[in-house]
């Protein structure tokens, strides 16, 4: 099969031809029919992330296919089942998985993370009869990999952790393809939508998903002119990019004791640095700090349901195709900032 790989941290990616996958016992082998490039990957090419051990490594997270070979024991799916996986791949004994948690198992398998990813025509996974989603007609392979770890998350952190209500109001802090998902989330739960980024094209995008207002963090002071909207603030703020200072003004955005969801990913802070979260406002004004990561397999019913029934649309988000041959070149783009929208592998 055709896949693109790294030899080490920060070099170069290539796309190779490697052995197609067996199916692992419990695990089944899946053909991938799309795959989202994510910035997930561009933090694992980078070393980012612990569990990538054995080189060369093939990246890639969000996907969906159909299923190739079933391996032994799995009795839920069969070959030719249209299917999507949650990104985190829960052990299904846990207390965690029991209480359909399995985002946060502790013995958690992620694909191009924990192994060989989805930068690939297959890809290996298991635990299949426990983290394996039927996917309904009416949603497509490139919306069901559109929805990986960024529109499952997203989902997850506006209606199960931030419980977003109608009427309330929500700044979203970053307009790539997490942000655009939390604000066409938030505003199809019935919220009051700001939308923060410094990219003219990614806040058009969020104002056609749901932002009622839109606000442009390199031309001023976004808290100033959030509250000169909402003077008491926000009720709640996403940082929906990941960095001290987009963390720092969503805290500061929020109303007395408002909630702060973090989707966008913070790299540990170095010795030296100040706190990527003003804790002190979080004192003072009782807010909560909540992380989301992710979403578990029993889950994603509600969300599908909701594509299929058209209350939300993923596939807008869905910008740029390209081959496997491009994603070297496309991934490597990342070193320099993000484009607005989700880009999906063809492979």
């Amino acid at each position: 099969m055709k896949a693109v790989q790294f030899e080490k941290f920060g070099v170069p990616l290539v796309v190779a031809e490697l052995d197609t996958p067996t199916a692992p016992a419990g695990g089944v082998v899946v053909q991938v029919k799309a795959a989202g490039l994510c910035r997930s990957d561009w933090h694992a090419w980078q070393g980012h992330d612990p569990d990538i051990t054995v080189f060369p490594h093939v990246p890639g997270h969000e996907f969906a296919g159909v299923v190739h070979e079933v391996g032994s024991g799995v009795t839920n799916l069969k070959v030719g089942d249209r299917v999507v996986f949650p990104f985190v791949c829960g052990c299904g004994e846990c207390s965690w998985c029991e209480s359909g948690n399995a985002q946060v198992c502790p013995d958690q398998w992620q694909p191009g993370f924990s192994g060989p990813g989805t930068y690939a025509e297959y890809v290996a996974i298991p635990r299949a009869d426990f983290n394996a989603v039927v996917l309904p007609d009416e949603v497509s392979f490139e919306v069901a990999a559109s929805l990986g770890c960024r529109f499952a998350t997203s989902y997850r952190a506006i209606k199960h952790v931030a419980h977003v209500q109608p009427g309330e109001t929500v700044a979203v802090f970053g307009c790539g393809g997490i942000g655009l998902a939390a604000i066409m989330i938030a505003a199809a739960s019935g919220a009051t939508v700001v939308a923060v980024d410094v990219n003219p094209e990614a806040l058009q995008l969020a104002a056609q998903v749901g932002a009622t207002h839109v606000f442009n963090a390199a031309e001023g002071d976004v808290v100033a002119a959030i509250k000169n909207v909402f003077p008491e603030g926000v009720d709640v703020s996403v940082d929906a990019l990941g960095s001290i200072a987009t963390a720092k003004s969503a805290v500061e955005s929020i109303r007395v004791q408002g909630r702060h969801v973090q989707i966008g990913l913070l790299l540990p802070a170095k010795i030296g640095d100040k706190a990527t979260v003003p804790m002190h406002v979080v004192i003072a004004k009782e807010l909560s700090v909540l992380g989301s990561h992710g979403m578990a397999a029993a889950a994603y019913p509600e969300m599908l349901a909701d594509i299929a029934a058209g209350v939300i649309d993923p596939g807008q988000f869905i910008t740029h195709r390209i081959p496997l041959d491009a994603v070297p070149v496309a991934l490597a783009k990342m070193s320099t900032g993000t484009e607005p929208g989700v880009t999906i592998i063809q492979p």
